[in-house]
């Protein structure tokens, strides 16, 4: 493929397109705005699929989700759709999440295996959640179509309002334990360091499906939370593991902030269901084109390159 306009990415190490960049920041950015994810799930295997190592579509696409996700989410706030105090919570286990995230992607980078971890971490959870929420929002339009409009209970899971620490959270009309809200948090802040993801393709499913917050409100509680969670991690990539690549992240944050923004506009126009099934469909379609990498013979059988001791 010609460059248009070539720009080289000092850390990755290669020469790429900055059109090409700029437009995958903006494609993400439209998608978190549209669905209350930072988009870091999309981002870094587009950067693997172009040439970029897997570490550095890690790190660097953490830092891109912050851009998205903060243009998202003022917006969502603007319209009244953000629990602060449900996003402060899940915020607190992410930071300890993403610390140990962190240490595992340094350690498994000295052992030769981050690679093939990152692929594999990405098929499994991106398949699993994908066909879970592709179900579930395919059954709701089903639903709807046949005129059950039966509404969901809003009571969340039995087992919830067993355990302690309990919390009023006003804006999501909840009152539940503290204690699933943190643990979500430190097993999306894992995922953030891992993936190089905010985690909104677990946050989102896992506060509709699983607490029972109004779709709206998951939206902007989402990207807030996901604003400090993957800006923490991105300093704590470039701080232990030196993999993120300014340069990069400059283009994928300018066309990111930009696309957020046409992204909640069109969010407006569709229903929770709808968003629901368009976003399991993308993390299919992005799982199975991982796994066909994971699977398929390479073009080239060996390659030669320094191991780091």
């Amino acid at each position: 493929m010609e460059t248009v306009l070539p720009v080289y990415l000092p850390i990755a190490e290669i020469s790429v397109d900055v059109l090409l960049i700029i437009g995958m920041g903006a494609a993400v950015g439209f998608l978190s705005g549209l669905f209350g994810v930072g988009g870091g799930f999309l981002i870094t295997p587009l950067l693997i699929f172009i040439g970029v190592p897997s570490t550095v579509a890690v790190a660097t696409g953490s830092n891109q989700v912050v851009a998205s996700s903060v243009s998202g989410a003022l917006a969502q706030w603007r319209r009244g759709n953000v629990d602060f105090k449900l996003g402060t919570v899940m915020l607190l286990g992410g930071l300890v999440g993403s610390t140990v995230g962190v240490f595992v992607v340094a350690w498994l980078k000295k052992k030769g295996q981050v690679d093939l971890f990152i692929s594999l971490t990405y098929v499994t959870m991106l398949g699993v959640i994908g066909s879970l929420m592709l179900v579930e929002s395919l059954n709701a339009i089903w639903k709807t179509r046949r005129g059950d409009l039966a509404p969901a209970t809003r009571e969340g899971h039995s087992w919830l309002h067993g355990l302690p620490f309990k919390q009023r959270f006003h804006r999501s009309k909840l009152y539940i334990s503290a204690i699933p809200p943190i643990a979500l948090g430190i097993f999306v802040g894992f995922l953030s360091a891992i993936m190089g993801v905010g985690g909104g393709f677990v946050v989102v499913p896992a506060l509709i499906y699983l607490m029972r917050v109004p779709t709206n409100v998951v939206i902007g509680t989402s990207l807030f939370q996901t604003i400090f969670v993957a800006a923490y991690t991105t300093v704590m990539q470039a701080w232990q593991n030196q993999s993120v690549d300014a340069v990069l992240a400059l283009l994928l944050v300018v066309g990111g902030v930009i696309g957020a923004q046409f992204g909640v506009r069109a969010g407006q126009k569709l229903k929770g269901e709808q968003l629901r099934a368009m976003l399991a469909a993308i993390v299919l379609a992005v799982a199975i084109r991982l796994a066909f990498g994971l699977i398929l013979r390479p073009n080239e059988l060996f390659s030669l390159s320094a191991i780091g001791g």
